[in-house]
This record gives C-alpha cells, structure tokens and sequence, in this order.
C-alpha cells in the first residue's frame, strides 16, 4: 500500500521561514510549501502576545495542508530594552494549535528608536544599514550575531519545538 505524502503550508513565501521548515519536516516525510497568509495583526508586532497572535492567524487562515505552520517575527519591550522576537503556530489535522516561541536578543537604540518612529523592522533595519531586502538574506538575527546565526536556524528551531509538542500530543491520543 502506498502512503499519501503529506503536505505542509507554511503561511508565508519567504525564503527563510519555508526553508527553516522545510529543513526539519522534508526528510520526516512531509513536502513543504509556502502561500501568502494574512497576520491580521499590525505590520510590526510590538508585543509578545500580538507576535504570537499573528502566527496563529497565519496558521488558521491556511485552508490547505495536512500541516499549517504560521511565523511571525515582532518586537517587545521588557525593562525599557526592545528585543527581536519570533513566534510560530502549528495547526494539525484536527485543527489544534501548538505554540512556541525562539529569538530573544536585544535590538540597538538606533533600531529601537526607528521602530518608536513607526517603522517596521525590516525598512528600519534598511534605513539604518543602507541596504535593502535584509529581511529576506541575514534579517536582523544575522546582523545582530556578526551572521553566527542565521535567520533560517530561527525557524528550523521553532519548528522542532511546534513538531515537537505535536508527536508528544498525538503519543498521548488526545485529539
């Protein structure tokens, strides 16, 4: 008997988030792909629980896939320091949602204050660095790491957690 390949949708066509997921779920069996997914939360998630509420959106609003991961990156601000945050949503078969969250480094003033101004990461990371689509290459992980980490090792690491907490939930028979 043959088995179905399943398929994985990742709710967003960049690079590094499909790739990230797909690095951890391709050889487990599953084909991953990427489609445009809205947040329905700001352009710039200012906090935990709105970064988190955007990669659940992504998740849901996927209407495909076996599979529906959501990523979202964001900002918070703890003790007067903004950080760079990033949180994914897995949604299964049976439309249960796991959550968990990766990247916690502190941005510079020079960023922090542009995002104070309104701009989102990225065209901040842009302004400040002269140089365009970081987003999409090193993101502001690989600036901030001297590129020791790169942006897709973010995602790999939350998709091992939101796989992770998956197979634990489906060992335990809970649906």
């Amino acid at each position: 008997m043959e088995e179905t390949v399943k398929n994985v949708i990742v709710g967003s066509m960049n690079r590094n988030k499909v790739n990230g997921v797909r690095e951890i779920l391709e050889p487990l069996g599953y084909q991953v792909y990427g489609k445009e997914s809205p947040s329905n939360v700001s352009n710039q998630p200012k906090s935990d629980s709105e970064t988190i509420t955007g990669a659940c959106n992504r998740a849901y609003n996927l209407k495909e896939g076996f599979l529906r991961i959501g990523l979202e990156a964001g900002v918070h601000v703890e003790h007067g320091v903004m950080y760079l945050v990033n949180w994914g949503a897995l949604v299964d078969e049976y439309d249960n949602c796991f959550v968990a969250g990766g990247t916690r480094i502190p941005l510079p003033q020079e960023i922090a204050s542009l995002i104070n101004q309104g701009y989102e990461l990225k065209d901040a990371m842009e302004k400040y660095f002269d140089e365009h689509e970081i987003n999409v290459r090193e993101g502001a992980i690989g600036y901030f790491t001297c590129n020791f980490l790169e942006r897709k090792e973010i995602f790999t690491h939350i998709t091992k957690l939101l796989y992770g907490q998956y197979q634990y939930f489906k060992t335990k028979g809970d649906k």
